[in-house]
């Protein structure tokens, strides 16, 4: 990806709005004043916050401007107060930028959550009698109605149209996209699995598979309320999963062994053991090897921790091929 990603997203009022990019340094990341343009619950735990503002024209995605995985962070303020000065962010989280944040108060500075950009929609220049549309971005947000909300789905709960936000994310004149994890090379079959947590970045990898690729996404989901409607042109089936109740990931482990056999006679290499309670669950190979099985599974870490073990030593996959994400963990508030 270019700078001329730009060019191709950006009418010239948004180029103008931007102001100059010579004085703006060229980084990964930046941040992307937004403001809410539609509010969309698609059922009962998910709702679809629509958001649109003028430097989404900058904003980055892969080279064939899809976002897939892709992850934000979602700067929610704290009540009462405006979120700290962040338009200078310009790198990762390792950036001095993130420690600057860190230091200031919790109660002042608000928090900070990552979540998936569902879908990037850029703008469209006005043509005859057609006026001009505005670049939009989707973020489907989970809601837990019955206590344990964090304070990004509570402000997703109560969000209506002219609500700001401020998100870092990707700056697409870096030229490669940080963020997006989904990297399955050449394989032809592929194992999606997820929890809520992770419906919204599967349901962007399903929509843009090509149509010779196969194999089988399997979603877990608190009610069967929450079975949505996704498409996609690749010969996937797609398996939804109500918990009604069970616990975390018992339904979504059986249904994974029951579709993935495990290797009949030698098993594969044990992998390390990872604290999912010290540190954060997460290896995403740069690509598949060969045109075999790739998996890409994410969700509660402990969850994740004990499938990735399934298909890398009792099924034999290479574990170059297992994509794994612990998206989140009982008990604990993830950034």
């Amino acid at each position: 990806m270019s700078s001329g990603i730009l060019e191709n997203n950006a009418t010239g009022l948004e180029a103008a709005s931007i102001g100059s990019l010579e004085d703006d340094p060229i980084k990964p990341m930046r941040a992307f004043d937004l403001k809410v343009s539609a509010v969309t619950q698609l059922s009962e735990h998910f709702r679809r916050i629509t958001f649109t503002g003028t430097d989404l024209a900058l904003f980055g995605s892969n080279a064939e401007g899809q976002t897939l995985d892709l992850r934000v962070k979602v700067m929610i303020p704290a009540p009462g107060h405006a979120l700290p000065e962040l338009s200078n962010i310009r790198g990762s989280l390792q950036d001095d930028w993130y420690q600057s944040w860190l230091a200031v108060d919790e109660s002042v500075r608000g928090v900070m959550r990552t979540y998936t950009a569902r879908a990037l929609r850029p703008a469209v220049p006005a043509h005859g009698d057609q006026p001009a549309i505005a670049a939009e971005m989707d973020i489907d947000f989970v809601l837990h109605l019955h206590g344990g909300s964090g304070p990004a789905a509570e402000w997703a709960a109560a969000a209506i149209p002219g609500d700001s936000l401020m998100l870092v994310g990707p700056c697409a004149r870096w030229g490669d996209c940080l963020g997006i994890e989904f990297a399955p090379g050449e394989a032809e079959r592929l194992l999606l699995v997820g929890d809520e947590t992770a419906v919204p970045a599967i349901a962007a990898i399903l929509e843009t598979l090509p149509a010779h690729v196969s194999g089988h996404a399997v979603l877990e989901v608190p009610t069967k309320g929450d079975f949505l409607a996704i498409s996609s042109p690749a010969n996937m089936e797609i398996r939804w999963l109500a918990r009604d109740g069970m616990d975390h990931g018992v339904e979504l482990s059986r249904q994974v062994r029951a579709l993935i056999a495990p290797a009949a006679c030698e098993l594969g290499e044990e992998p390390e053991d990872v604290d999912v309670d010290a540190t954060i669950l997460w290896e995403t190979p740069v690509a598949a090897a060969g045109h075999g099985l790739y998996a890409w599974i994410a969700g509660e870490a402990a969850t994740i921790r004990e499938l990735r073990r399934y298909l890398v030593r009792d099924v034999g996959m290479d574990r170059n091929a297992v994509a794994f994400m612990g998206y989140w963990r009982k008990g604990q508030a993830l950034s």
